[in-house]
């Protein structure tokens, strides 16, 4: 329970703060009385010293210390509860209060005490008593008696029936405020963990089909707002990931039921009837076309899935970025010209990284623009390196354009602008992809761009890979 409940720990750590405030308060409150009670002590027996000290200046004479017992009952009627005692330094008593007892140890340390020190206040009990007091040495006028040892006290057991109740009151209050902040802390931490368990709510109803609900970040605390904006993005992203793999498994048999579906028409046009040696070449000739494209639509997804898994790894080469360009401009002469596209190349650069891995997303990039570019224009390939050490090559192309839309979209796999002319090119939509895929490798990135029926894709590979 304690590993698993945030709720009775709050609670607990709550209580047991509470718990130490409210007895340090009452703790302090209980002493803060009992000094208060031996203040009024201390000035009320102070009062009275000074009354015995004004009888005792009467003290000349035999005759005045033999009547100071008359005196002193006469000078203490009406102080209920006080008790006095006077004595010789010898030990003889002059007076003492009926009942009245003293330790004798509070006697016999006065004897050399000075007469103007303040007195320290003592208590003792007597039965079910206690009295509080202290004693102190008076000077006299008389010449046979030139001081005596004053011995005062009062009874305090009204302050203690008093603090008796106070305490009793305050551990009653103490006792039910920890109850009630328990229970007010157990009440606090359910409502403050109650965000908690709307995210967990949340997360139980998450399922591949259902990646739309999202937390109400505006309504939680401050302090989870971090956690369920990531939460939501977590979200977010899981949906948007499954949308694309949902796609992509209806595109991946889209385009392999296209091949697989010519030829199998073909090869039963071609069983319907006998036919010459020349004719079944014909179909062979044709089956083997759908065969390539689906070997090579195999093989870049064999590709794209090491890529996803990390395990393309580059070897570090030395590249000439212009040379690899006009080799490829070879390649795709035949292609231009028959599609009356001119081809241009501006800028040189090199950089390390893996030859053909690079010569491939160029040639993709290079592909694509010279499909789409009208006859009588010119696919431009510029290479420049950046003030920052980064290199780029971009390639620039006239045409209709890419709409906005489509242009988070167009790296995605199997991914056309255009439905319909989906056979318009022996792709499948992977290239772009592709090109992505080996940016990545070499930490570099691929941008696109399409303003004013131009459309530009760069590609950019970072400084510690630049040569």
């Amino acid at each position: 329970m304690w590993r698993r409940s945030i709720t009775l720990r709050l609670t607990l750590y709550f209580a047991s703060a509470s718990t130490a405030v409210l007895l340090a308060i009452g703790y302090l409150v209980g002493s803060a009385v009992e000094m208060h009670f031996v203040e009024l002590d201390r000035t009320e027996l102070r009062g009275k010293m000074e009354l015995v000290r004004h009888v005792l200046t009467k003290m000349r004479t035999t005759a005045d210390v033999e009547a100071l017992p008359d005196r002193m009952d006469d000078a203490l009627t009406g102080h209920e509860g006080l008790t006095v005692s006077i004595a010789t330094p010898e030990g003889r008593t002059l007076f003492m209060t009926s009942g009245a007892m003293f330790p004798p140890e509070l006697l016999k340390t006065r004897v050399n005490d000075d007469p103007e020190g303040s007195p320290e206040l003592a208590s003792w009990e007597i039965g079910v008593h206690v009295h509080r007091g202290f004693a102190a040495v008076v000077p006299t006028e008389s010449a046979t008696t030139p001081r005596v040892i004053v011995a005062i006290a009062v009874s305090t057991d009204e302050h203690h029936k008093f603090l008796t109740v106070l305490y009793r009151s305050l551990w009653i209050a103490v006792t039910a405020g920890i109850f009630s902040v328990a229970v007010l802390g157990w009440i606090a931490a359910r409502r403050g963990l109650a965000p908690v368990r709307d995210m967990a709510r949340v997360a139980h109803r998450v399922t591949a089909s259902r990646l739309d609900d999202r937390l109400p970040v505006t309504s939680l605390p401050v302090e989870l707002h971090e956690l369920a904006e990531a939460f939501n993005e977590m979200l977010s992203r899981l949906e948007d990931s499954f949308r694309r793999l949902s796609e992509f498994s209806s595109d991946l048999a889209h385009e392999l039921r296209t091949p697989i579906a010519n030829m199998m028409t073909q090869t039963q046009v071609a069983l319907s009837r006998t036919r010459s040696a020349e004719e079944y070449r014909e179909v062979l000739y044709s089956n083997s076309e759908e065969f390539d494209r689906v070997a090579r639509m195999i093989s870049d997804m064999l590709f794209l899935a090491k890529a996803d898994h990390g395990l393309m790894v580059p070897r570090s080469e030395s590249v000439d970025l212009a040379n690899e360009v006009r080799e490829l401009f070879e390649f795709y002469d035949a292609l231009a010209e028959d599609r009356g596209v001119g081809l241009k190349l501006v800028g040189e650069g090199s950089l390390m990284g893996e030859r053909l891995m690079i010569r491939r997303a160029v040639s993709n990039l290079l592909s694509n623009a010279i499909n789409h570019t009208p006859r009588g224009g010119n696919v431009t390939v510029k290479i420049e390196a950046s003030g920052h050490g980064e290199m780029r090559l971009s390639v620039d192309n006239p045409g209709e354009g890419i709409a906005s839309e489509h242009l988070s979209r167009v790296f995605d796999r199997f991914y056309r602008i255009d439905s319909s002319r989906k056979r318009s090119t022996e792709g499948a939509g992977l290239g772009l992809a592709i090109t992505k895929s080996i940016m990545a490798a070499h930490k570099g990135t691929v941008h696109v761009e399409s303003v004013a029926g131009r459309t530009r894709f760069e590609i950019r590979f970072p400084p510690p890979i630049a040569a």
